[in-house]
């Protein structure tokens, strides 16, 4: 792992003041996908990129040198696997490992992305392959700096001597995605090297143009479980970091010389991926559990809930069986207290940030402009630095309106503002970070008289020494973003982006993220403002709302209540046909999800039933070409297929006839049933089997899973 949190807080050395190091921001190279594969294609040769060779020099420098092999090579899949995929629908299959580069931050925000197939989609573009219009050829999308870029890269990646790959690997060797992407994101840095150090929270913007909610978990936040509860089940990515701790060395990993893994199985200064949560219910009451995933895909937690723990004897033994996985994976479960002990940050990534907003609707503006300090003119240093020279950095008019599609006006509008400084070098690492922040002025008309307001100057020096901002404590961070969450009165703003120190030059964005607003820059500069409307997916609060008019305050619904939900919902695009689920088939849904055995499904087990209904739904759709509401044997093959679930067409068939109407036809109401008992029964033989080939059941297990279900 890299040593995540030194790079937090190292001051770094102040530029002299007599010197400018203002360089422009390099634009990544652009290169034409498309019309490079065609050439290549054409004239039957495989595509070696000079952009970024095969060569020592896209690694790097400096210390990840003394790691490399002697013998280092550079090899296509093709020469490293008889059958190389590019990429699996089957979310399991895309877990990766960490190799030399001390990129624990990278990989943890990748794997976060593996569960969001759609936003996945937009970083991989899927219609690659080894196969169809193979010419060694690859490319990768990133949010680079206020844009999309798509980088180009060749598939030689760096092994040692027996083939094994040097840096990010699959846990299945023939899949090669994350090497591939891991080497597009070093060439949009600069090198392998340059992926060293970094935090979850720049990977997470980088993969979706997002904004970030960083909670800082020492704090005891009281509504954390109802913060991750909404983030898990909607579109969002969650990454953490441990504590700095004691070193204990007694691990054996052959590429890591310095670990810092601890008693606890933890290791210090290391970056997690939040990949799940549970409320299990004990013998001695509910307790709630968080998923977690080390990107080396071994060493794990040791504490309660881990693999081995007692903890796990306290369940029924469907929700013991469906929940733990006795393999060392890296992958496991611990409390939300321990959670909350062990982890310092949590960062949750979304495209809106409706995450802590307590405004309903579901359209966000998104506004971005990009700016910059220059000595002598536009650099001016905090207020701290006790200079008349603060109202001399660039000034921002922010105008905060009430929402259009609010049910309620609120007296109070979230806000969010983020400020990301640009680096100058092409190598991402070799530029330190400015310390960097803003503030946020409430601009009261009554200040300025009339033709001030339209000539849109920016406030002079001593509108600052006369007035406090919104944020009066604002902390200047050596990071490359700063976001904060603001709740406020829909009126005017001003807001002041700054350097700490005067005379440091730079170029950076501005992005603000509301429901409603106008955002453009004070002092006659008429720079383009891009603003776009962005509309929230994510239905959870419509959903919530329903089950509350529904339930009341039950927190357990029976297989009735459950008929009643599914048949009252409003199934988006389904409208050409009837869609009924009768009493049997939620009697089945209720016993496949109940997994503690209570005859009842919780709201948890509701949310979870809700996500899988929205993916079944869209690839029915997408299968049921003929918009009959039924799919026939060759359609539900494809379905299953493009699910990520390898079944055999004797299965296939068994579930068609156990299914089907006695034409071999399936409705949506059976294919439901039929995808939620192979995933669960898929799942229940991975977490029990030890050598993939069979597995061990007591009888009264085997009752319970067979029976049950």
């Amino acid at each position: 792992s890299m040593p995540f949190l030194l790079c937090l807080k190292k001051k770094k050395s102040p530029v002299p003041l007599g010197r400018s190091i203002f360089q422009k921001h390099t634009p990544p190279i652009q290169q034409n996908y498309q019309a490079l594969l065609e050439s290549c294609l054409k004239s039957k040769c495989l595509f070696t990129d000079d952009t970024f060779p095969a060569h020592i020099s896209s690694i790097g420098t400096g210390a990840l040198l003394k790691k490399l092999p002697r013998n280092l090579q550079w090899k296509r899949p093709h020469a490293l696997h008889k059958i190389p995929v590019f990429y699996t629908a089957n979310r399991k299959q895309l877990n990766l490992c960490q190799g030399l580069v001390e990129n624990c931050w990278f990989l943890a925000a990748l794997e976060a992305l593996t569960f969001h197939q759609d936003i996945l989609a937009a970083v991989v573009p899927q219609n690659q392959s080894f196969e169809r219009k193979y010419a060694g050829i690859f490319h990768f999308r990133f949010w680079h700096f206020g844009e999309w870029v798509d980088v180009v890269v060749d598939d030689r990646l760096p092994v040692n001597e027996v083939g094994e790959l040097l840096f990010v690997s699959s846990v299945y060797k023939n899949v090669f995605w994350g090497a591939l992407l891991e080497k597009a994101y070093a060439k949009l840095y600069g090198s392998y090297e340059d992926l060293q150090i970094g935090q979850v929270s720049e990977a997470l913007v980088d993969f979706t143009g997002g904004v970030n909610t960083r909670i800082k978990l020492g704090e005891d936040p009281p509504d954390l479980w109802d913060i991750l509860t909404r983030a898990t089940y909607s579109r969002s990515l969650m990454g953490c970091q441990t504590h700095l701790g004691v070193y204990f060395p007694s691990v054996s990993l052959s590429f890591i010389q310095t670990t810092k893994v601890l008693k606890n199985g933890l290791v210090a200064g290391h970056a997690y991926t939040v990949t799940g949560i549970r409320k299990v219910t004990c013998q001695y009451g509910p307790e709630n559990l968080v998923r977690l995933r080390n990107p080396w895909g071994k060493i794990e937690w040791k504490g309660d809930w881990s693999d081995s723990s007692y903890k796990w004897e306290l369940l029924s033994p469907k929700e013991k069986i469906l929940l733990r996985k006795k393999k060392e994976d890296g992958e496991f479960w611990m409390s939300l207290q321990d959670f909350k002990i062990h982890f310092v940050d949590l960062v949750i990534c979304k495209l809106t940030p409706d995450l802590m907003s307590q405004e309903d609707g579901k359209k966000w503006m998104y506004s971005l402009k990009s700016g910059r300090w220059v000595k002598g003119s536009t650099a001016g240093g905090s207020l701290g630095f006790c200079n008349g020279n603060f109202w001399m950095n660039p000034q921002y008019w922010l105008n905060v309106l009430p929402a259009e599609d609010s049910r309620k006006s609120p007296s109070l509008c979230n806000v969010v503002i983020s400020l990301m400084q640009k680096h100058s070098s092409k190598h991402r690492n070799r530029a330190p970070h400015l310390f960097i922040g803003f503030l946020l002025y409430k601009f009261l008309l009554s200040f300025f008289p009339e033709q001030y307001q339209e000539s849109n100057r920016k406030l002079p020096p001593g509108f600052f020494t006369r007035h406090q901002p919104v944020n009066k404590h604002q902390v200047f961070l050596d990071e490359r973003e700063v976001t904060h969450d603001f709740h406020l009165e829909p009126c005017v703003y001003v807001i002041v982006p700054s350097t700490l120190e005067p005379q440091q030059e730079s170029e950076f964005i501005l992005r603000v993220f509301s429901r409603k607003h106008i955002l453009r820059e004070m002092g006659g500069n008429t720079s383009f403002t891009l603003s776009k409307e962005i509309v929230d997916r994510y239905e959870g609060k419509i959903l919530e709302d329903f089950f509350t008019k529904h339930f009341g305050q039950n927190t357990e619904i029976n297989a009735v209540q459950l008929q009643r939900i599914l048949n009252n919902i409003s199934w988006r695009n389904f409208q050409n046909f009837h869609l009924s689920f009768s009493l049997d088939s939620c009697q089945g849904i209720l016993a496949l999800l109940d997994l503690n055995a209570t005859g009842t499904l919780s709201i948890q087990e509701f949310r979870v039933l809700w996500k899988r209904l929205l993916f079944y739904l869209e690839i029915f759709q997408k299968r049921d070409t003929n918009r009959s509401g039924k799919l026939d044997l060759v359609e539900l093959h494809a379905a299953v297929q493009e699910t990520g679930i390898s079944l055999s067409n004797e299965v296939c068939n068994l579930m068609a006839i156990r299914y089907g109407d006695p034409d071999l036809q399936i409705s949506f109401e059976s294919f439901v049933c039929f995808m939620l008992r192979v995933e669960i029964m898929g799942e229940a033989f991975r977490n029990l089997t030890q050598d993939g080939k069979g597995i061990y059941l007591r009888e009264s297990e085997w009752m319970m899973m067979t029976l049950y279900s």
